[in-house]
């Protein structure tokens, strides 16, 4: 599993990605679960998730986050990123973000797509 944290930083709240394979349902539910036994994750206001299994099939938890999920399946989509569940956490600052938290999860997003792709290439 890969983490990358301290993403994002607005107005108090602070962002995290994490991700590692999963080619099913169960996959990701194993990665949730290993997130969650970090204490620090699990007392996240925010863990949305999203998965792009390689028969095009797309899952997806907002996990109150409303509509988070989605933009992580078009990220995922995007890059052709097939059978690898990508967590974006969020600890709540006390200031509502309004849209610009669907920027900071782009931003998550990327910032592991982009560490995922330097990987590979080494």
């Amino acid at each position: 599993m890969r983490v990358i944290e301290n993403v994002v930083n607005d107005r108090g709240s602070r962002y995290a990605v994490s991700g590692a394979r999963a080619a099913n349902e169960a996959d990701v539910a194993a990665v949730l679960k290993r997130l969650k036994r970090n204490k620090k994750f699990a007392k996240a206001t925010h863990n949305s998730w999203a998965v792009l299994f390689a028969d095009g099939t797309a899952r997806k938890g907002d996990d109150g986050e409303s509509g988070a999920g989605m933009v992580i399946v078009r990220l995922l989509e995007r890059a052709g990123l097939t059978d690898h569940v990508v967590v974006v956490t969020r600890w709540y600052g006390g200031k509502k973000l309004g849209g610009d938290r669907f920027r900071h999860v782009q931003t998550c997003v990327r910032a592991y797509l982009d560490e995922a792709s330097g990987a590979a290439r080494d």
